[in-house]
């Protein structure tokens, strides 16, 4: 199994790199996330890997971090994904947003990603919801401690507030905070944009 690739970047096409490792030139795919944070051609890279073997193919796929690659097998073990879905989540979503989404349980972030409809959004959010960590730490936890984190974006959301103004103003919010506070912090952070 190749782990992790580390050589000189010597062609870049997004979603595909391909790096010289003495000599030898492995192409592998990206999630944008990674492609976007590459070096210039002719530098130094190191990419943490997963290989995948089928029976047409044996793919290699690179990460810039080991949060990413380990986001990624949780999602390979979701039925129905695959891995150009699983890059093309990561490519749309970033793993704190993924987690935030199964964590407050919303399918709406997930079918922004193109190629994810809600039927497959709702499938990732259940078969998540249990087994994604982040750091260690189970979403079952994140999940108890952010439920009024949740009620304050459903509120915001239902006040008509778009997706993308009230994660923002959800994640200015502090850890405890309870719900009517949170709402009341969350509009007077959106009134002064």
């Amino acid at each position: 199994m190749i782990a992790r690739l580390s050589g000189t970047l010597i062609e870049k096409t997004p979603p595909q790199v391909v790096i010289d490792c003495n000599g030898v030139g492995y192409e592998c795919e990206v999630p944008m996330s990674t492609f976007y944070n590459l070096p210039a051609i002719g530098e130094k890279v190191v990419l943490l890997t997963q290989f995948i073997v089928r029976e047409d193919a044996q793919l290699l796929y690179g990460f810039g971090s080991d949060q990413e690659r380990v986001t990624f097998r949780q999602l390979l073990k979701v039925n129905g994904i695959g891995a150009k879905s699983a890059l093309a989540i990561l490519s749309g979503l970033s793993v704190d947003d993924l987690a935030q989404a199964v964590a407050l349980q919303e399918p709406a972030l997930l079918t922004r990603v193109p190629g994810v409809g809600k039927k497959t959004a709702e499938r990732l959010l259940l078969e998540l919801k249990d087994k994604f960590t982040i750091d260690g730490v189970s979403l079952s936890g994140i999940t108890q401690a952010k439920s009024a984190s949740g009620d304050v974006l459903n509120a915001l959301l239902a006040l008509g507030y778009n997706e993308r103004e009230a994660l923002a103003a959800v994640k200015q919010l502090p850890a405890d905070v309870v719900v009517a506070e949170g709402i009341r912090l969350a509009l007077k952070s959106l009134s002064k944009s």
